[in-house]
């Protein structure tokens, strides 16, 4: 049981005991005491005053007093004013820590059969144009919550969207073949979502050029682009699309099928995936007819000219538009769609949308769409919601092909991580395979790390060179403390050290600090699940590491007796253990070498 748990019992039959007062352990929450007070842990007394009857620093003095006298764990304590600071029994936390250290999935809890079932969906491409930094930061949020929420117990399933169909995904098309001269991935040798996404870049610059000569002649914007002959032909290319022409769809196919072979070699070298990937092209259709079913059944309604809205005014909101006159889908539909086939194809308890902030108001529309046409989970429908990633120098535009692009960014990190690890001796003495994977590895893992840190609902700016520093809160510096502990332990077994019993030996305050913030873990875990933020593991993994450095510059692990020694390598261990798991839920990888 944690020392937080047993805190928390204990002061809960303290109050029962002396003021007759049930307090459920849950509500009682021990903090961390804050460094300018003793004390280990604190636990507010402001709740029973005015029960008890009694000044704040009475309660607290009267239920510090019963704990001394009553829980072993507890060996002293102080008041500041409704504050109850308590000092834990030293050599209690060695069997905190060697709790810690039987635990094999300290932190985590164990999936069963009666484990709700979550279905986050994230990354949803676009098959005209490769994945990017603000890609990046989305299917880094969305793995890294998949990973979270397994941790805390939960069935998982990790979903992904494609909008593979549309006017965007024609202009590609059109381009390619106006433009392109019949290019292959393999001809051009480049990744296929690449030249993919050239074609669209290509199709704005010749759009832009068109609407410049005809506004030279004369015209308005307007004019200009009602008169535009390329944008003419992607929209008659689209109007084939959805009469199913088979030249149009045979390229359509072909072009996607090259773009889905670099997502798939994008994912692998950034080490997500996904239990299903759906498509809008077959999801669209299902969204029309539960759309009309919608309408059958009174929930939607249909104007004059055809269309079909749903009236959201009573919630506060308005109309939205659902199926267009010509009985064309919009977004909404094609996600009422996905909606279905998903809960056709999951027993699902809740959805999660891993999508970016400019999307709030979208979302508020389809959980209230979705309850409506009877999804069970629809009003319950989760929105992480999270902020945009930007440069240094500013915002990103497609269709400018002013993006950063995520294969070249990763790219660009691992050369980076190379580099510096090599100019900081990090790497002397390894073989080229071996360097080659640290960098890969603490590359990624600066990429990821970085992205991850900050609070999800915040916009952000990515710097790349403040992101690869092995000091200060990033990955590389957590992931060379890792090395540097593994060391310690290698160094351990070659001078032949043995584990021995030191449940008698007295902590100091440097190893109860460390053991208190290795017994914080599970608690972090779990708040990271029923938040939905992967930056509480980042910044939690960041101050353990932190500490334990702190502790490996104070205290000599390899030589002092027996006992001692034994001590700190379980500190070490179970250190090193709790930062692999932790940076394993950011889905960042661990080197033993550095």
């Amino acid at each position: 049981m944690s020392i937080d748990k047993v805190i928390s019992q204990a002061v809960s039959k303290a109050v029962k005991e002396l003021y007759d007062i049930d307090a459920a352990p849950g509500s009682i929450v021990p903090q961390a005491t804050r460094k300018e007070f003793e004390g280990n842990l604190t636990v507010m007394v402001f709740p029973w005053v005015k029960a008890a009857r009694k000044a704040p620093e009475a309660v607290g003095n009267e239920i510090g007093t019963w704990l001394v006298a009553n829980e072993p764990a507890v060996s002293g304590y102080n008041v500041v004013k409704g504050f109850l600071n308590i000092v834990v029994t030293p050599t209690y936390w060695n069997g905190v820590l060697a709790g810690i250290v039987a635990d094999e999935s300290w932190g985590t809890r164990p999936v069963t059969e009666e484990s709700p079932l979550v279905m986050v969906e994230y990354s949803s491409p676009n098959t005209n144009k490769p994945l990017h930094l603000g890609h990046l930061r989305n299917i880094l949020l969305g793995s890294s919550l998949s990973k979270i929420l397994e941790a805390c117990g939960n069935k998982v399933v990790k979903t992904n969207i494609v909008n593979d169909r549309g006017i965007h995904i024609c202009k590609s098309m059109l381009a390619w073949q106006r433009w392109f001269d019949g290019a292959t991935p393999e001809s051009a040798s480049v990744k296929g979502d690449h030249l993919v996404g050239d074609c669209y870049v290509s199709f704005d610059k010749h759009y832009k050029a068109e609407l410049k000569e005809l506004k030279e002649q004369g015209m308005t914007d307007e004019e200009a682009e009602a008169a535009s002959t390329v944008m003419a032909e992607a929209r008659a290319m689209l109007r084939k699309w959805e009469d199913a022409d088979p030249e149009v769809r045979s390229l359509w196919e072909k072009m996607n099928g090259w773009v889905y072979a670099g997502f798939d070699e994008t994912y692998k070298r950034m080490g997500v995936g996904f239990d299903k990937i759906y498509y809008e092209s077959q999801t669209y259709l299902d969204g029309k007819a539960k759309v009309l079913e919608g309408l059958e059944k009174g929930v939607l309604y249909r104007r004059e000219d055809g269309s079909v809205w749903a009236d959201l005014r009573e919630n506060g909101l308005d109309e939205k538009l659902l199926l267009r006159s010509d009985g064309t889908s919009v977004y909404m539909t094609q996600d009422i769609g996905t909606a279905k086939q998903r809960f056709d194809d999951y027993p699902i308890d809740k959805m999660i949308y891993v999508v970016g902030n400019e999307q709030n108001y979208h979302f508020q529309v389809l959980a209230i769409i979705l309850d409506r046409l009877g999804f069970k989970w629809g009003k319950d429908l989760v929105h992480f919601s999270y902020g945009m990633v930007e440069l240094p120098e500013g915002k990103m535009k497609s269709r400018e092909g002013t993006v950063v692009d995520a294969d070249d960014l990763m790219a660009e990190m691992v050369d980076t991580a190379k580099e510096v690890a090599t100019q900081l001796g990090k790497t002397d003495g390894l073989s080229e395979a071996e360097i080659d994977n640290i960098a890969e590895t603490v590359g990624l893992g600066a990429l990821k790390y970085f992205l991850l840190k900050v609070d999800p609902r915040k916009n952000m700016t990515f710097n790349p060179k403040e992101s690869i520093d092995f000091n200060g809160n990033t990955g590389p510096f957590i992931q060379y403390t890792y090395a540097r502990i593994r060391s310690v332990l290698r160094k351990a077994t070659e001078a032949g050290l043995e584990a021995v019993d030191y449940s008698g030996v007295v902590p100091n305050d440097r190893e109860i600090a460390l053991i208190q913030r290795l017994g914080d873990f599970p608690g972090v875990v779990a708040e990271a699940g029923r938040s939905y933020s992967p930056a509480l593991i980042a910044n939690y993994v960041y101050d353990l590491t932190k500490e334990y450095n702190q502790f490996y510059h104070d205290c000599s692990i390899l030589k002092d007796t027996p006992e001692v020694c034994s001590l700190r390598m379980s500190l070490s261990a179970a250190t090193a253990r709790t930062i692999r798991t932790a940076l394993g839920l950011l889905g960042i990888n661990v080197v033993e070498r550095m």
